[in-house]
């Protein structure tokens, strides 16, 4: 009886196991985990008996005193929970982004002018529109900073709901938003590097500059050891949180000089992997398998399949599972937590009221200036010649698509962090993002299963 316990248990392990791996590779996985994280973070921040520790734990000091007396040193600087999670582990969130946007631009959707113009005119349409609308809302008011927050798409969310949209939506308006939020997510970052930063120490920022410098030219001699990358970039984030430059973008910065050059040729990987196969062959046909021999060629099999891909692809093929639901929730989990005082946020009356023109300018900048630039600049650019229409899209699917564009959730959150000092500014930010953003999802969503059939329905009508 014990024994057909511990077989059912593991059973059900092994089962528990598959569905896993499944559910962390579906495309939407990561959308259902972040709306999950929202949920609970609101519930922290509002119920009695929690929002207290919910707080506290965010303001809680992370920093170490160094020395004594007068003589103490503080590292890091004003360092909480909340500053590590925005301004550490976001780092590693913007450096997968930045190995993302290279693989594009070397080998995908963005190297070739051809294949970029079309999603990076959109992503300029898209971030130009909701800025504008931004600001005619808060022209001459103490939010005009604030009109970063519409201009981004968060690619999890938008990509996530194409994809349980199943076959409705042409496969190349799937690319074409993938891209676009790539694209969409370069423009973010340069946004936050150049308008979103503070005083900068150029001592610390030339010092920076320095060791990047090194590692070009490291990269540039062929070097493909990971340690030397890594070490450098915990030094670079340092001298970036101290220069005034937000510290995320060195995340970007140290992904565009991680090597995207394997060790091993193609060549050479498929010369030596025919060496190995035959040796292992050889020895498999004796004995029992694997034994220490057989396990010695598949070691040696392994390592030059590893150093067969670029450092590059590596990182960002180990790190993307971390970021998706680790670092991503976790962000959510700490930033998605908006006091809301009165129901009166949800009506739609007393709407202006209670958000103001800082919500009233990022609702509408993503409900209606996202969809209204990308469509916009993605017909100039068509009409114009300059690109060619997504194959099998029509104009009204594009407009669909392009609603989705509106869901600015993690990187909108996160230049409303920066935008905004006062806690009331960046709540109603909040407030506004969550709200602008389910309406553009519902949006789009609505508009694809108005506008689209399904490949059996048209197998049916033909």
């Amino acid at each position: 009886m014990r024994l057909f316990s511990m077989y059912s248990w593991t059973r059900k392990r092994h089962v528990l196991h598959a569905y896993g791996l499944h559910f962390m590779e579906a495309p939407w996985a990561g959308g259902v985990v972040l709306l999950v994280c929202v949920a609970i973070a609101m519930l922290l921040a509002n119920l009695p008996f929690t929002a207290g520790f919910y707080h506290d734990l965010l303001h809680t000091s992370l920093a170490v005193n160094i020395g004594y007396g007068s003589e103490n040193w503080i590292f890091p600087k004003e360092m909480t929970v909340e500053k590590f999670i925005n301004d550490g582990l976001m780092v590693i969130f913007f450096f997968t982004v930045g190995l993302e946007i290279k693989r594009e631009i070397v080998c995908g959707q963005l190297s070739s002018v051809r294949r970029a113009i079309l999603p990076v005119l959109a992503a300029a349409g898209g971030m130009l529109a909701p800025a504008l609308i931004f600001l005619l809302f808060n022209h001459g008011t103490g939010a005009v900073n604030g009109w970063g927050i519409p201009t981004a798409t968060d690619i999890a969310f938008a990509v996530g709901i194409l994809s349980m949209l199943g076959d409705r939506v042409p496969v190349s308006l799937k690319v074409f938003l993938t891209a676009l939020a790539i694209a969409d997510d370069l423009g973010a970052i340069i946004v936050i590097a150049l308008f979103y930063g503070g005083t900068i120490e150029w001592g610390c920022l030339a010092v920076a500059l320095a060791i990047m410098a090194a590692l070009y030219l490291m990269n540039r001699m062929g070097e493909t050891r990971m340690m030397c990358y890594l070490i450098p970039a915990i030094v670079i984030w340092s001298l970036f949180y101290y220069s005034g430059i937000h510290s995320t973008i060195s995340g970007v910065a140290m992904a565009m000089l991680i090597p995207m050059k394997p060790r091993y040729s193609k060549e050479y990987y498929f010369r030596k992997q025919a060496c190995l196969t035959e040796s292992l062959t050889r020895s498999a046909e004796t004995g029992e398998f694997p034994d220490e021999e057989h396990r010695y060629y598949l070691r040696r099999l392994s390592r030059l399949a590893h150093s067969s891909m670029g450092m590059s692809y590596r990182l960002e093929h180990v790190l993307t599972p971390y970021v998706t639901f680790l670092i991503m929730p976790i962000f959510a989990l700490a930033n998605a937590g908006v006091v809301i005082s009165s129901a009166e946020y949800f009506n739609i009356f007393h709407f202006s009221h209670e958000i103001g023109s800082v919500g009233m300018g990022v609702f509408f900048g993503l409900l209606i200036g996202k969809p209204l630039g990308i469509f916009t600049a993605s017909w100039i650019a068509v009409k114009s010649k300059l690109a060619v229409m997504p194959e099998g899209a029509s104009w009204r699917m594009l407009w669909a698509v392009a609603c989705l564009g509106g869901i600015g959730f993690t990187m909108s959150i996160f230049v409303d962090t920066l935008a905004f000092s006062h806690p009331e500014m960046i709540d109603r930010g909040k407030i506004a993002i969550l709200m602008g953003s389910t309406a553009a999802g519902i949006l789009g969503s609505t508009l694809i299963l108005l506008f689209s059939k399904s490949k059996n329905e048209r197998r049916h009508e033909a």
